[in-house]
């Protein structure tokens, strides 16, 4: 049944990440989220909801360290890294796919992958490792990967930023809007690439998404926010009653 939100009381041992008491704006005395808590469970698909404009993509990048907390913690693991620069933070497990897509279009997908493996740039054994894993977890990068990245479909330039970001071996992945632009059939094989990557290769998601029922259907447990926010949270299976739940007819 959903709930308000409210503190919870468990002993966090499955908690990887967690948004504690925050406050963040663009501006000091202005916070587009205020007392925002949220918690991301290990190994699985968080998913942050609203309707546009209530602060989900600002969480993140708050996460991430674009933007600095004006109030509050963010906790990896335990330890607060609100003063850890951003790719500092990718060194211990963050990692950031975001709405708009970032790949390098004029660049070959094996290219970008090898931008990706930075953390590694003294080990090209290490990185050849890493870059034929991702060609198995995705076989039509390993046969495009000679080819240009801007002539390929937008699902498999999904494909290559996924694939990108996973060379620096994360633990969390925040995700924005990943099928932001893309047609229903390229959109569940990006959706399709989430559960893998959660269900087999152990990582942890916390999504952000206007595709309501798609993040419903994926995602392990809701934050629904309302003017930067919580408003209810639960398990993704609360959820059923989209209507009655909150602003989806």
């Amino acid at each position: 049944m959903l709930q308000q939100f409210k503190a919870m009381n468990d002993t966090g041992e499955d908690i990887i990440l967690e948004l504690r008491d925050l406050y963040v704006g663009y501006y000091r005395d202005l916070n587009i989220l205020q007392n925002l808590n949220i918690k991301a469970r290990e190994n699985q698909i968080t998913a942050i909801l609203g309707a546009n404009g209530v602060g989900k993509s600002t969480a993140l990048k708050a996460v991430f360290g674009f933007l600095r907390p004006n109030e509050g913690q963010v906790l990896l693991e335990g330890i607060d890294i609100i003063n850890i620069p951003p790719h500092k933070r990718i060194l211990k497990g963050l990692a950031y796919i975001p709405q708009q897509p970032g790949i390098f279009k004029d660049m070959s997908v094996e290219e970008n992958l090898e931008l990706g493996g930075w953390t590694f740039k003294r080990d090209k054994k290490q990185i050849a490792e890493k870059m034929e894993a991702n060609y198995e977890r995705f076989p039509v990068l390993k046969e495009k990967r000679k080819q240009i990245s801007g002539e390929l479909s937008g699902g498999q330039q999904r494909m290559v930023e996924i694939s990108r970001t996973l060379m620096a071996e994360p633990k969390v992945l925040l995700v924005d809007e990943p099928t932001a632009g893309l047609s229903k059939m390229l959109s569940e094989e990006v959706y399709e690439m989430l559960t893998v990557l959660t269900s087999q290769e152990n990582l942890t998601i916390l999504l952000v998404d206007q595709e309501i029922r798609h993040a419903l259907h994926i995602s392990d447990y809701v934050y629904v926010l309302e003017l930067g926010r919580n408003k209810f949270e639960g398990p993704a299976s609360d959820f059923d009653d989209l209507e009655k739940a909150f602003w989806v007819s």
